[in-house]
């Protein structure tokens, strides 16, 4: 027998204290959206929507045609449901907001619509990242403190990869499962449970090419790496697809790092809606996700599009970069 993502949320209501309809409702809109970019992407050669839109988002990048059909499916599929009280995307400069009551909007959204956009003319994994917050129960709070609170306090993460399969990985706190999309049935299915990253891994994944620009203990680190001082000879892979080079990592273990340099010493990747979710799935994994200095999850936010330092590996990896060599 098969079980969908919907199967297995309402499987684990027994475990999960935010588990209710109202949530199961909230994670279909995602599912729903992502299904819909995943067909778009499929589709993307013999219709026009690869290239740029001409303009620029709010983080000064080249928006993609695709980034802005992403963003679009997103805020429509969880606008909708009743559950939500704020989206916050990397595309729109501020947060959109609804009129509802602390009972009913109870959820804060933030996402990267589609993450890796620049890599889809050359049909490279691209990818979908979310993060649920609960909002703060007090209506005097507001929901700018909602959507700034540290990642510890995520009520569920996750990612879809777009690629030769598309596949859903999330967590509410009570493991990692991922789903692979049947298109014969229009389901994402459950295909790992319980999901745990290896101790140690064989990769690192790091674009080399601002090395120059890197603080020093993280040009000595990669110099470790590469010279096998962990015990074994590790080789590198970077894809530039964060989403996808994430998803390798959970799989075989190994590190990606995204250093600060000296044009970005905050570094590049942001808090919210890219390191966040990937610590909690991280974490929920039996990895680590820090800033070189101390663990993402704990950072608490002053903005929604705020960036940090990113290293997010298997225990053994991340360590050596935290507390030296570790041995």
């Amino acid at each position: 027998m098969i079980t969908t993502v919907q199967q297995h949320i309402l499987q684990q209501q027994q475990e999960i204290s935010e588990a209710s309809g109202t949530f199961s409702w909230l994670l279909s809109g995602i599912t729903l959206a992502t299904k819909m970019v995943e067909a778009k992407i499929r589709t993307a050669g013999l219709n026009d929507v690869l290239g740029a839109m001409g303009q620029t988002n709010v983080q000064g990048e080249q928006q993609q045609k695709l980034d802005v059909y992403a963003n679009q499916a997103l805020l429509h599929c969880l606008g909708l449901r009743d559950s939500v009280a704020a989206l916050v995307s990397e595309e729109d400069e501020e947060p959109v907001t609804f009129d509802r009551s602390v009972e009913s909007g109870k959820y804060i959204i933030v996402f990267d619509p589609l993450d890796g956009s620049s890599n889809i003319d050359v049909n490279v994994n691209v990818g979908t990242i979310f993060s649920v917050l609960r909002r703060l129960p007090s209506a005097d709070a507001g929901l700018q403190a909602s959507i700034l609170q540290p990642g510890y306090a995520q009520v569920a993460a996750g990612y879809v990869v777009y690629g030769p399969s598309t596949v859903l990985v999330y967590t509410t706190g009570h493991g990692v499962h991922a789903f692979t999309l049947d298109p014969t049935i229009g389901a994402y299915v459950l295909t790992k449970e319980h999901m745990k990253m290896p101790q140690q891994g064989s990769y690192y994944s790091v674009n080399e090419s601002n090395a120059a620009a890197w603080p020093e203990e993280f040009r000595e680190y990669v110099a470790l790496l590469r010279a096998g001082a962990l015990g074994r000879q590790y080789s590198s892979r970077y894809i530039g697809s964060l989403v996808a080079d994430f998803h390798r990592t959970l799989l075989k273990g190994g590190v990606f790092l995204y250093p600060p340099t000296r044009e970005q010493p905050g570094g590049k990747l942001r808090l919210l809606y890219e390191a966040n979710p990937l610590a909690f799935i991280a974490e929920q994994a039996d990895g680590m996700a820090s800033t070189g200095k101390g663990r993402i999850l704990d950072i608490k936010p002053h903005g929604i599009h705020q960036r940090t330092p990113f290293v997010v590996g298997s225990k053994r990896e991340v360590e050596a970069l935290l507390y030296g060599q570790g041995k």
